[in-house]
């Protein structure tokens, strides 16, 4: 069956000669060849019938067309545009030497349009990968993604679980299930290695994939940091940056997040670094635990989930940014650090770091900047694409 054709409005598709991947429900001015449905493959044409690329049709929000080939040559992907993709995606990770180590076996494969691949995440834990469909073109080719998998790395993975059920649009595909596209659940404890720390992971009914890699570098960096000082972790889930702090030799760390589970998930890590006597994890609100406790830190980290889905929370996610900040401040002891970070899209640095400065002025605290912060290698940006830049942070010295 041949694939409908997006033909776009004219002056519409400068964008995609720049290599954007997505194509906006407003560019598009006719189709051709019939109505594709959510998650066909489609080609698009300039106005002038040129062919600029071809790429996944979604028809329930404003990004019409998710790119995944451009120019007069690009062809619907097969068997070996998969394999090329996800090839290619490994070699990178190679050359970031995340592959093949001891100290660390854990990382992103595919981060999206960051590696051509629009609406796919595929992290790596081990010897199993985990797949995450945000769209339904994505969903749909399931099967082939999962063939390129085992064909990049063979007999090093063990199992492929897709984690799609909470990503892929709901309506276009209503009876999701997550579950195993290769192998299946070895029912033990799954324990990865990340930097020479280790961390018990669950792919399965965690949040997300499972853990949150895009912190690794800024991990690594607290740990530096961490030496002798009383430490606060907020928003904790699996303790990621606790044990980090554990292992480089806190005096303290306090770990707290509303989920009793990531709670659960934080302990056991303490365990596993073998410094759980100088750990204590509370199931609590973040700014209720801030309120209701009066105790000063050294070194404190506030790491919310993302405040704003779309732009028109944007605002709200900035008065929440400043309060969160604030309160943190607070309980930041004289030359205190924190570790404040952002992964909501819509809000850039620059409003971030605004939000970040309203809440030191209303501490009255003066504050120094030491690292603007930002997501790892294996996150990568496309030059093409900086709407990829999510996570932001800073690390401020607090008077």
């Amino acid at each position: 069956m041949n694939p409908a054709t997006i033909v776009l409005k004219n002056g519409k598709d400068h964008s995609l000669r720049r290599r954007h991947p997505w194509v906006f429900s407003g560019a598009i001015a006719r189709v051709k060849g019939g109505d594709p449905h959510e998650g066909d493959p489609v080609r698009v044409e300039a106005a002038n019938g040129e062919l600029l690329g071809v790429g996944h049709f979604s028809g329930g929000g404003s990004i019409a067309v998710r790119m995944l080939d451009f120019g007069q040559n690009a062809a619907l992907p097969t068997a070996d545009y998969w394999e090329e993709k996800l090839g290619n995606a490994y070699q990178l990770r190679q050359r970031l030497g995340l592959t093949g180590t001891a100290d660390t076996n854990v990382f992103r494969l595919v981060h999206a349009e960051g590696d051509g691949l629009p609406g796919l995440i595929i992290d790596v834990y081990g010897d199993v990968a985990v797949v995450q469909a945000h769209s339904v073109g994505m969903y749909r080719a399931r099967p082939e993604i999962a063939a390129a998998l085992r064909a990049v790395f063979g007999d090093k993975l063990r199992a492929i679980y897709d984690k799609s059920a909470e990503t892929v649009p709901g309506n276009a595909v209503p009876d999701a299930r997550n579950g195993y596209l290769f192998g299946e659940s070895s029912g033990a404890e799954h324990v990865v290695s990340e930097n020479g720390h280790q961390f018990a992971v669950d792919w399965e009914t965690g949040q997300k994939t499972g853990f949150f890699i895009d912190q690794r570098d800024n991990r690594a960096l607290l740990a530096r940091y961490s030496p002798g000082r009383r430490v606060l972790n907020t928003f904790c889930y699996t303790g990621g940056f606790s044990v980090y702090a554990l292992e480089a030799g806190a005096e303290l760390v306090h770990s707290v997040d509303s989920s009793k589970k990531a709670i659960a998930l934080t302990e056991r890590n303490a365990e596993l670094s073998h410094h759980a006597d100088r750990h204590a994890a509370y199931p609590d609100d973040v700014l209720g635990f801030l309120k209701n406790h009066s105790a000063e830190y050294d070194l404190l980290v506030l790491d919310p989930p993302a405040f704003a889905k779309h732009m028109g929370a944007r605002h709200a996610a900035l008065m929440g940014y400043k309060r969160l900040n604030a309160a943190g401040i607070a309980h930041l002891a004289p030359g205190g650090l924190l570790f404040t970070f952002s992964c909501s899209q819509v809000v850039s640095p620059e409003l971030f770091e605004g939000a970040v400065l309203a809440a030191a002025i209303e501490a009255g605290r003066p504050a120094r900047i030491l690292h603007r912060l930002t997501q790892p290698a294996d996150h990568p940006v496309s030059l093409f694409h900086p709407e990829g830049a999510y996570l932001k942070g800073l690390v401020l010295a607090v008077e």
